[in-house]
């Protein structure tokens, strides 16, 4: 069944790794976050809410709906002054207009029905100054259905157990209609790009079995039953030739907008 962000029991599961050392500089490069006013909309247990504190951003405001969530990244952000928690959504975060100068959007609009896409983008405009930047990162249906290897280990989820391949493309949205609705409600899009993610690196495959049956931080996998995923991790080992002591290393691919405000 799928994944209750409300339920307590979930709270920590977007939590406990850090963002990728590539993510940050592209970031870093791109959005020039120093010493601005952010925001992390749909910032689950915060990890990326640490990231902008990390890279220098004079403030950081984490908006989920989830309270559950939200005390996971209590936990998680609480080293870090700069970061701030509220539940909010995300075409009602209950920031003030034109406050902030970089709002993070990564991992969220997957949740968002297409209809309520303006909305949600309506709302970045709105809490964003004069040229302020929307960052949206997600995965397209193309960057769901790229094949399985040694890194890319998502891809053989969809060939183990075909079904979860519709309801992940089903639920993503296609490159031409987010630049469409973010053109259409008043944005610039600078760039699209492709970044392929290092999601996190194991010491080895045992350990990645383990989060894998655990399904930390991967909504779709409360769609398999405990049996299945066992099969699942069974036949990623055998497909991909690791051994339980190696180590291994997760990436994925996502693509990414950056778009200014006019």
């Amino acid at each position: 069944m799928a994944i209750c962000f409300h339920d307590e029991y979930n709270k920590y599961t977007y939590t406990g790794r850090r963002a990728d050392s590539g993510w940050m500089e592209l970031i870093r490069r791109k959005a020039s976050p120093r010493g601005k006013a952010a925001v992390d909309i749909g910032c689950g247990g915060g990890i990326y809410s640490v990231a902008l504190a990390e890279l220098g951003v004079s403030s950081v405001a984490g908006i989920d709906f989830s309270e559950a969530m939200l005390q996971g990244a209590a936990e998680h952000c609480a080293a870090y002054g700069q970061i701030r928690l509220a539940q909010g959504t995300a075409d009602r975060t209950g920031l003030p207009d034109d406050s902030v100068e970089l709002v993070l959007e990564r991992a969220l609009i997957h949740h968002i029905a297409a209809e309520a896409l303006p909305d949600v983008f309506r709302e970045a405009q709105r809490i964003l100054r004069p040229g302020g930047l929307l960052i949206v990162q997600d995965r397209t249906p193309e960057d769901c259905l790229l094949p399985g290897s040694r890194e890319h280990l998502r891809g053989y989820w969809f060939k183990k157990y075909p079904r979860l391949r519709k309801l992940e493309t089903g639920r993503r949205h296609d490159a031409a209609l987010i630049r469409r609705t973010l053109e259409a409600t008043g944005f610039s899009v600078a760039e699209e790009t492709r970044l392929w993610e290092v999601r996190k690196s194991y010491a080895s495959y045992s350990d990645y079995r383990e989060e894998l049956l655990s399904r930390k931080g991967r909504s779709i996998l409360h769609e398999l039953s405990d049996a299945e995923l066992q099969e699942l991790a069974d036949a990623i080992a055998a497909v991909t030739g690791y051994g339980m002591h190696e180590p291994v290393r997760e990436t994925d691919r996502w693509t990414i907008f950056f778009a200014q405000a006019r």
